[in-house]
């Protein structure tokens, strides 16, 4: 089954929606597209995740911009846990 298959929104609250802005220069809005838009790659996060299950996804905005996002999931919610453009192995996997 795909994990986001259920999805239901996202889930952003003051810790969290300016986070990847003012750390990576991207906005909640381009964090949400890459879930819109194909291809999107998203696989467990196995080494990460401790405390909750934590994906990885690999995806690219309305404007084509590649990011590469860290996420959980809480009450069928995408939670956005940080966002940066993809570096250049990420991009050629993503290719």
């Amino acid at each position: 089954m795909n994990i986001l298959s259920q999805i239901e929104g996202f889930e952003w609250d003051e810790g969290n929606i300016t986070k990847n802005w003012d750390k990576h220069k991207v906005s909640h809005f381009e964090c949400e597209e890459i879930f819109f838009n194909e291809p999107l790659i998203v696989q467990k996060d196995k080494e990460h995740s401790k405390a909750e299950t934590l994906y990885l996804a690999l995806g690219k905005t309305n404007a084509n911009r590649l990011l590469f996002a860290a996420f959980t999931i809480r009450n069928n919610k995408i939670r956005v846990i940080s966002t940066r453009d993809m570096t250049r192995k990420e991009r050629q996997k993503y290719e």
